[in-house]
């Protein structure tokens, strides 16, 4: 076959077309197919604002026959004769930016400006919920139904389905501030999040004292047990306590000046207090040479990054399986509450930047408040009933 004819494009001329062929169609003008190598494609040539163009309907197989790709090109006609250039929006597709393409820009300028855990967190819900199930949408394509899918995929965890509604939602909103996305196209919106039931585990005395007991007979690293000890006997956050140095310590005023913690832009520098019992952790603890970190790990100057493994065999021994590290933190608030203390104390204690965090622990404050009622209460009965 001639290297470059015109003639009616059927699926026989299509057939003999051999590397370098290309064949003008009889009927539609511009219409053509070519070959190169063992591809076989149709193409449209055409003109625009007095600028010759291309656009490539696609490769000869499913869907595109002859005749599928003969309409196309009638229909491309029409959108020229109307005034839109398609290859123009075809490029504009071409570098829209997909879902990856915009987490990852997502993390590179918001991520940096969060807390390390919840920048390791935010990855984490992208790397393993979100990007496998849309990662390879353009940003423009996204819409409700696809957020509102994956959220009923995750229906049965709904802390996980919040908390990938929630960094969706920052991340398209940012979308729009990037230019990727009209305003007010937040397809998050309306997407009603689950309700969660509170996971709040208390210890009871006899649990503190079985716990206490496991510490004890923990023969792996010492610095695994000040931690755990400090987290109980704080209300410190992991990572706080993880990440914390031995030069914010002051052992003279019993505190821990960090600067660094979750809440800093809200609160700025926080304060751990540490009662004595605290105290004698750090110094029973050894400071190690050339390492500032008071929890010392394994690599030779760095801090304890992990204390999920060593948690978990200690909780075994405790028999307190269903127990988390975060709920050594809640119990310290609890009994806290319960002991009469205001809840603006507590939520000073352990560093809440909305007052509202602290609320959940109200319940438990009532109790000493219907105590001192009572105890009025019986001062002034007890008056009513002296006798003149």
């Amino acid at each position: 076959m001639a290297s470059n004819s015109k003639r009616e494009i059927t699926m026989e001329v299509v057939d003999d077309l051999t590397p370098g062929s290309l064949v003008w169609d009889s009927k539609v003008t511009g219409f053509c197919v070519r070959c190169q190598k063992r591809a076989k494609s149709y193409g449209l040539k055409y003109r625009f604002n007095g600028r010759q163009r291309w656009y490539i309907i696609g490769k000869h197989g499913a869907p595109w026959t002859p005749r599928s790709a003969r309409e196309r090109a009638k229909a491309l006609l029409g959108e020229i004769a109307a005034g839109h250039d398609p290859a123009a929006v075809k490029e504009d597709v071409a570098n829209t930016p997909t879902l990856a393409d915009a987490a990852m820009r997502f993390m590179s300028e918001h991520g940096v400006h969060l807390a390390e855990t919840s920048s390791k967190e935010y990855q984490r819900l992208l790397d393993k919920l979100i990007l496998p199930a849309l990662g390879q949408l353009l940003i423009t394509d996204v819409n409700r139904q696809d957020i509102a899918k994956l959220h009923h995929n995750l229906r049965e965890k709904p802390f996980a389905a919040n908390r990938v509604l929630a960094v969706l939602s920052k991340m398209l909103g940012l979308c729009e501030s990037w230019g990727y996305r009209p305003d007010h196209s937040n397809p998050c919106l309306h997407v009603k999040k689950y309700p969660e039931r509170a996971r709040e585990r208390m210890l009871s005395p006899e649990e503190l004292g079985q716990l206490g007991e496991a510490l004890n007979r923990h023969d792996g690293s010492p610095y695994v047990v000040a931690a755990i000890k400090l987290l109980m006997l704080t209300g410190a956050r992991l990572s706080e306590v993880l990440s914390m140095r031995w030069d914010q310590v002051d052992m003279e005023r019993g505190e821990v000046r960090l600067a660094v913690h979750k809440t800093a832009r809200q609160t700025g520098s926080k304060t751990v207090h540490l009662p004595p019992p605290a105290l004698k952790v750090l110094e029973d603890l050894a400071r190690v040479d050339g390492n500032p970190h008071v929890i010392v790990g394994h690599v030779k100057g760095a801090r304890l990054v992990n204390l999920q493994k060593p948690w978990r065999a200690i909780r075994a021994d405790a028999g307190l399986d269903d127990v988390r590290i975060h709920d050594l933190r809640h119990c310290f608030a609890s009994i806290a509450a319960s002991s009469g203390m205001g809840l603006h104390i507590i939520g000073k204690m352990l560093g809440h930047s909305q007052p509202q965090t602290t609320h959940r622990y109200a319940h438990l404050a009532s109790d000493p408040v219907k105590a001192a009622a009572a105890a009025v209460a019986g001062s002034i009965d007890e008056a009513m009933r002296r006798k003149g």
